[in-house]
């Protein structure tokens, strides 16, 4: 498998080096709380979701939403965190997990690029799998480029998602993208996220 493995997934959260983490709800999602973007009774999905902060923001409205993680730690310390709220933690890779029934929403925030770019085409065909006709997906599209891509180098997690290369993976003739400029959401690690809502066709 291209990139990072699970080994190195476990390792990071066993010692705690988890630079992407927040420590806390991506203020991204919150805003698309109260804009009514996610609602109480919508199926919900959260592929990556590491230590769980936004399963719990969303348990908190009311929403429960399913977490996927492949990293055992992850999803033990998930789990805890949600308690006893609404929702649940699987442990299961993205690249194989089959959705139960059709999703309302998929929430995008640091599972795309923490995959090698090699496994992007099979999460997107995953993504559209997952989704209901006019579901969404809620990306944040990690911009971490390095000094390196001008020579071609490919250097992550987290994996820089170009615009281009995203409009690329999730084309017009299967997606709706909304009009540009996107809303950017900056990271403490000096990287940023755009937020796109991509509805399927």
């Amino acid at each position: 498998m291209a990139g990072p493995s699970p080994e190195f997934w476990k390792e990071r959260f066993a010692s705690g080096q988890t630079a992407w983490d927040r420590g806390a709800p991506h203020p991204q999602l919150l805003q698309w709380l109260t804009a009514g973007v996610i609602r109480p009774g919508m199926n919900i999905l959260v592929p990556g979701c590491g230590r769980g902060h936004e399963l719990v923001a969303l348990g908190e409205a009311g929403v429960a939403a399913i977490g996927l993680d492949y990293t055992p730690a992850a999803v033990e310390i998930a789990r805890a965190k949600l308690g006893q709220l609404p929702g649940r933690v699987d442990l299961a890779d993205v690249l194989q997990w089959q959705a139960p029934e059709l999703l309302d929403r998929v929430y995008e925030q640091t599972c795309l690029c923490a995959l090698h770019p090699d496994h992007w085409q099979t999460y997107a065909a995953q993504i559209h799998r997952w989704l209901k006709p006019g579901g969404y997906l809620l990306a944040l599209f990690m911009q971490a480029r390095r000094d390196n891509a001008s020579e071609g180098a490919v250097e992550g997690p987290p994996y820089h998602c170009d615009i281009n290369a995203m409009r690329a993976l999730f084309p017009a003739t299967l997606w709706d993208w909304p009009a540009p400029p996107y809303a950017s959401q900056a990271h403490n690690q000096g990287w940023f996220e755009l937020a796109v809502q991509l509805r399927k066709r």
